[in-house]
C-alpha cells in the first residue's frame, strides 16, 4: 500500500531535516577557531519481508531471490571529523596551535565533564587577572598547566614541546613556570560536544591519555598562531544541494503516495 510510501518518504524529511541542521551548523561556524566539522550518517531501517529467498517450490527449485520492502531511512548519528585545520599566524604570545593530534585540556565545572575537565583544539588562550592562562572566551577555562604567569613578566616564550618560560627584569635567563600537555584518546569521534569549542570524555572515547607535546604521536605546540576551522565551504554547499535535492525528491513521492490513497478511495463511487 502507498501507506509505507508514506512513512519511508516521511522518515526521509525527518533524517534530511536533521542533515541540513548539521550542514548549517557547519557553516555557521566557519571562522570559529579549532572548531570540527560535522557530518550525519544514515542507516535504513527495519524491513517487510513478504517472500523469503532460498524457499523451495514443488518442483525443488529455489528462489533466487526475496520480496523486501524497506520502511524508511534514520541518522544513525553525528560523526566528528578531526582533520587539521590551516594556520593563522597572530604573533600572540597566548594564541597557541596543536600542529598534530591532541587537544589541550582545560578546567570546567564537575557537572559538565568528567573530573572537572574538557578538552578543545581552540588555542585562543589570554591571561587572566591572577596570571592563569585562560581561553578568551565568555566563560575564561584555565588551561591546566601547573602554573601562572607573574604579571612582572617582559617576555613568555612556550616551545614546541610545551614548556612554558617567563623573563623577568633583572634576570639574563628564563625562568620556567609550568608544562603544557596534549591529551588524546583512543577514539576522539567518542567524545561528548558541550559547546565553546569543548569536548568531553565519554565511554565511547576512552580514558584520557595524556603526555608531552612531539611525543608518541602528539601533536606539537606552535606559539603565536591558531587553527582555523577545518569546515570546507565548498563542499558543505555541494552537501546543502545535495540535501535540499533529495528533499525535493522525497516530497514528490508523498505527493505521489498521496494520488494513490485518493484512487483507492474513489474506487467505490
Amino acid at each position: 500500500m502507498a501507506v509505507i510510501a508514506l512513512q519511508s518518504a516521511a522518515s526521509a524529511l525527518n533524517a534530511l531535516n536533521t542533515q541540513l541542521d548539521v550542514t548549517a551548523n557547519n557553516l555557521a561556524n566557519i571562522n570559529t577557531t579549532g572548531f570540527k566539522a560535522s557530518r550525519a550518517n544514515f542507516q535504513d531501517l527495519m524491513y517487510i519481508e513478504r517472500a523469503q529467498p532460498g524457499v523451495e517450490n514443488t518442483n525443488g527449485d529455489e528462489r533466487p531471490t526475496g520480496l523486501y520492502v524497506g520502511l524508511g531511512v534514520k541518522v544513525s548519528g553525528t560523526q566528528v571529523t578531526f582533520s587539521q585545520g590551516s594556520p593563522l599566524t597572530t604573533d600572540r604570545p597566548y594564541d597557541l596551535m596543536i600542529d598534530g593530534l591532541g587537544f589541550f585540556k582545560v578546567q570546567v565545572e564537575s557537572d559538565l565533564g568528567p573530573n572537572s575537565f574538557a578538552y578543545t583544539r581552540a588555542g585562543n588562550f589570554t591571561l587572566n587577572s591572577v596570571g592563569e592562562i585562560v581561553l578568551a572566551n565568555d566563560q575564561g577555562r584555565r588551561l591546566d598547566f601547573g602554573g601562572t604567569i607573574p604579571e612582572t613578566a617582559v617576555s613568555v616564550t612556550i616551545n614546541t614541546d610545551g614548556r612554558v618560560w617567563v623573563l623577568e627584569p633583572g634576570v639574563a635567563e628564563p625562568t620556567e613556570v609550568g608544562q603544557i600537555q596534549i591529551s588524546t584518546f583512543v577514539n576522539p569521534t567518542g567524545l561528548k560536544q558541550v559547546g565553546e569549542n569543548l569536548f568531553v570524555e565519554t565511554a565511547a572515547s576512552g580514558p584520557v591519555i595524556e603526555g608531552n607535546p612531539g611525543e608518541i604521536n602528539r601533536g606539537r605546540i606552535l606559539q603565536g598562531r591558531l587553527e582555523n576551522s577545518n569546515v570546507d565551504p565548498t563542499r558543505e554547499l555541494i552537501e546543502m544541494i545535495r540535501t535540499q535535492r533529495a528533499f525535493e525528491m522525497n516530497s514528490s513521492s508523498i505527493r505521489a503516495a498521496d494520488e494513490t490513497l485518493r484512487a483507492v478511495s474513489q474506487l467505490r463511487r
